[in-house]
């Protein structure tokens, strides 16, 4: 397939542009040989600061040249990157970090003086903090604290190998805890192959990044890829649908991936005039509803392809192809795309053809496994070596994926997993409350909302805006409930076990009207 490693999976001496980042006055334009300069200056940095082999650098910065280069260098380094949120809570911060052991973690410039909560939490367990920030158009690392890294030497220049991990990212699971999951170069690099093999992506290419770089969408198929194809990658701080199609249409994109929330914002927004050409336009991480299909197709006069993807697989797995190359149909993720895709029983065997199982998976892209936790990985495998998705599905005639529902109980807002047992926990801590149990709830925009059922603690008075504030004040903004019920009790079968989804279906059919006769 090639190169194996991101340090030789890119041009280092092309002139050509492989970083656009806007601005309302002028727009940083950095070419393949530049980008390679500053990841080989910020690697030796990370090299006199003691990174080495297997060490965690915990990278809290958003989408940015910057960011783009501190990641590249870790992994270079042989080192692990570990993107994180920049918005989350402290708590947040303090696990990841823990759970890592993070040597180092970088935020933006004037974080530290602030002593926010990603400082907080990098000193709770003594990890190095640095401040990263672009110097005119060159990246700087400013260390602040070198927290466990004072006294340890400077260490070598490595030379990434295709076995290293190079990424690590946390994946909610039905469990509650979050599970860490490795991607090697290998995993990587292939997922970058086989997307770029799908869309046929070359030098000629350049797409418009809206997804962030903290999850595998936006840094697989919104930025690796790409530059693995020797295309350009346009890079803003945040999506904005304000300025999206004037920066698309001013730096030449001609396409761009987004989950369906994204894609909906867009279509409430007046489109260009007039319309760019663009090739094809993809959407993935969420299931995209055929109606939004529709108009996408109907409104910018492009290809919409549907991909289904997971971090586990560093990313993508099946997608419908490019109108040349086959069919796309809506309600369908596609065929599998440099992977094999079965789909198993519960003692993993194929199903026959067009009847229902879990989506299973086997690829070089695959992780080899949670880290630290055999117990998830024994469920996860087959004995034959396939990945269970947790997704239920069939395939129809010509072998296109079809998901037909949730096996596991993530909510999905948006392409944002979230464990509802973790913010079962979360909310238990208020003591206003006995008993809280959150689920996933139909939402036009995101596909899924929160959705919390409460119990108040006898004499404590609670509303619906009291616990959505105590939430916000635990955790990230995407996890704070859309609605909460409060209950006298919270319905569970005869053995005591409380059922998600039964709760959910008996409340929001209450919720609806009953027609008149």
């Amino acid at each position: 397939m090639g190169a194996a490693t991101l340090s030789t999976s890119f041009s280092e001496t092309s002139s050509a542009t492989a970083i656009i980042v806007p601005s309302e006055h002028d727009a940083l334009h950095v070419s393949y040989s530049q980008l390679t300069r500053d990841i080989l200056e910020f690697q030796s940095k990370l090299a006199q600061l003691g990174i080495k082999h297997a060490d965690a650098v915990s990278i809290a910065l958003p989408n940015s040249y910057e960011f783009i280069v501190a990641f590249l260098a870790t992994s270079y380094q042989r080192a692990i990157a570990a993107p994180l949120n920049p918005a989350y809570k402290q708590s947040e911060f303090e696990f990841y970090i823990e759970d890592l052991s993070s040597s180092v973690i970088l935020i933006p410039r004037g974080d530290y003086a602030k002593d926010g909560p990603a400082v907080k939490a990098a000193r709770k367990f003594e990890a190095a903090i640095a401040e990263c920030y672009l110097d005119g158009s060159r990246p700087v690392l400013e260390i602040k604290e070198k927290g466990k890294l004072a006294g340890i030497q400077a260490q070598r220049i490595s030379q990434a190998q295709p076995a290293d991990v190079a990424l690590v990212l946390h994946t909610s699971g039905t469990t509650g805890r979050p599970k860490a999951v490795p991607l090697t170069h290998l995993n990587l690099t292939r997922t970058m192959q086989n997307i770029l093999n799908t869309y046929e992506l070359t030098a000629g290419d350049r797409t418009m990044l809206v997804m962030p770089l903290f999850h595998v969408h936006g840094l697989l198929a919104g930025f690796l890829a790409p530059l693995k194809a020797g295309g350009s990658v346009i890079v803003p701080r945040a999506f904005s649908a304000r300025s999206f199609w004037r920066d698309f249409v001013t730096h030449k994109a001609n396409w761009f991936t987004a989950v369906p929330t994204i894609h909906q914002i867009l279509l409430r927004n007046p489109p260009p005039s007039p319309k760019p050409q663009i090739r094809f336009i993809r959407s993935c991480s969420s299931p995209l509803s055929p109606k939004t299909f529709a108009e996408l197709e109907a409104t910018y006069g492009a290809p919409v392809l549907e991909a289904y993807a997971m971090t586990e697989a560093a990313h993508q797995m099946t997608s419908n192809p490019l109108p040349h190359k086959g069919k796309r149909k809506p309600g369908s993720v596609g065929i599998g795309q440099g992977v094999e895709v079965n789909i198993l029983d519960d003692q993993g065997d194929e199903v026959p053809q067009g009847m229902a199982g879990e989506i299973s998976i086997k690829g070089e892209n695959v992780t080899s496994g949670y880290i630290n936790n055999e117990k998830a990985n024994k469920e996860a495998f087959t004995k034959g070596g396939f990945f269970r998705t947790g997704d239920q599905g069939k395939k129809d005639e010509d072998g296109y994926v079809i998901i037909t529902g949730r096996i596991k109980e993530l909510i999905n807002r948006g392409g944002e997993k979230i464990s509802p047992i973790e913010l079962d926990h979360i909310i238990s801590t208020s003591p206003e409350l006995s008993e809280a149990v959150s689920f996933a709830i139909p939402s036009e925009l995101y596909g899924q909302e929160v959705g919390v059922a409460v119990v108040p603690k006898p004499g404590k008075n609670v509303t619906e805006d009291s616990i959505t504030q105590f939430v916000a004040s635990k955790t990230a903004k995407f996890k704070i409930p859309s609605r909460v019920w409060i209950l006298q009790e919270i319905p569970k079968t005869a053995t005591g076990k409380i059922q998600r989804r039964k709760v959910a279906e008996s409340l929001l059919a209450r919720d609806t009207p009953r027609p008149k006769l």
